[in-house]
């Protein structure tokens, strides 16, 4: 039997007066790869940050690998869910392998472990752990600041790990190959829930096994790409669909 790994309840948030998610209710299993889709303003960061609690509902329930967040303690959640974000956020005066050791030491791991774990990751997110070890997050690019980013995030092997649109600020050919190596890190991994925020509609395709498409604090469609591309659920799915469509069409232009 497949176990669930997060589920809202009737969840709602918000800001003040203004309600940025009204009510959302939905399920991920244990396992799965699911990209949360939508434009700025849409909830999606919002609903990301409730899953590790940095954001409280104002009514509902989370539960969280069949636990209500709001009966545990929210630093030892926190400690053991992984967290990649758009601004990478390494601490620059400290090396690779000490960036990606932050949670391993504060859960009082042994020396010889980190060090292995280190060395581990480094090699999964393909930073030679030699090379690499000792460098500092100047002496990187942004791809390989994100890898090392990727690689803290998994460093205490957590069962779920959240994505705030981690790519959005590279180049088109860093991304492209950033979105390749971490669809095959979560195969590699296997029984890691990965929950990934993106704007961009063909990053979302590619990478989610489920897409969430939200829309003004709502979920449009929660369905596999296939699903979604061939049966989108309602006008708001078909115009985001329209927008490939047209980068298609662009391209074809091009080369006639």
């Amino acid at each position: 039997m497949t176990e669930t790994a997060i589920q809202f309840e009737h969840v709602r948030k918000s800001f003040g007066n203004e309600v940025v998610i009204p009510d959302l209710n939905f399920k991920i299993n244990q396992g799965e790869f699911i990209t949360i889709l939508g434009s700025s303003g849409c909830g999606k960061t919002t609903t990301l940050k409730m899953v590790n609690g940095l954001l409280k509902p104002s009514a509902g329930k989370i539960m969280v690998n069949s636990q209500q967040i709001s009966e545990l303690d929210l630093v030892r959640l926190r400690r053991h869910t992984g967290y990649v974000v758009q601004q990478i956020g390494l601490f620059p005066h400290i090396t690779v392998a000490e960036n990606i050791a932050v949670v391993p030491r504060m859960l009082q791991w042994d020396q010889e472990a980190i060090k292995q774990r280190v060395d581990e990751l480094l090699t999964l997110v393909q930073l030679a752990p030699a090379e690499y070890r000792d460098r500092y997050p100047k002496q990187l690019s942004g791809g390989q600041q994100q890898r090392v980013g990727v690689a803290r995030a998994l460093a205490a092997n957590p069962p779920t790990v959240l994505f705030d649109e981690p790519f959005g600020a590279l180049d088109a050919l860093t991304r492209e190959k950033l979105q390749e190596e971490i669809k095959q890190i979560h195969t590699a991994l296997q029984g890691k829930t990965f929950l990934f925020v993106t704007h961009d509609i063909n990053e979302a395709l590619f990478l989610g096994q489920r897409v969430m498409v939200m829309k003004d604090g709502r979920i449009e469609q929660f369905a596999t790409p296939t699903e979604i591309v061939s049966h989108p659920a309602t006008n708001f799915v078909r115009e985001l669909l329209g927008t490939v469509q047209q980068n298609q069409a662009l391209w074809r232009d091009f080369n006639d």
